[in-house]
């Protein structure tokens, strides 16, 4: 029963990288509707782009961390 409760914990923890996933998948819509209404802030919208998903794939990274930890420490 144990094993099961750490491997649900673990799965619940890797999730984050659906929301990261919509995330930048929005995000990057969004950028390309910028940049065809305005194609003169290419430079700008890409600069706040990347910076918008590195912020956003940190998460994925720390849920993916955060169920490795469960996994290898509280799995035993």
């Amino acid at each position: 029963m144990n094993t099961g409760i750490i491997a649900i914990a673990a799965a619940i923890a890797v999730m984050t990288g659906i929301g990261a996933g919509v995330g930048m998948g929005l995000a990057t819509g969004k950028a390309a509707e910028s940049v065809a209404r305005q194609p003169e802030a290419t430079a700008k919208i890409n600069q706040v782009l990347l910076l918008g998903l590195a912020l956003t794939e940190s998460t994925a990274i720390y849920g993916f961390v955060i169920a490795l930890i469960i996994l290898f420490v509280f799995g035993g």
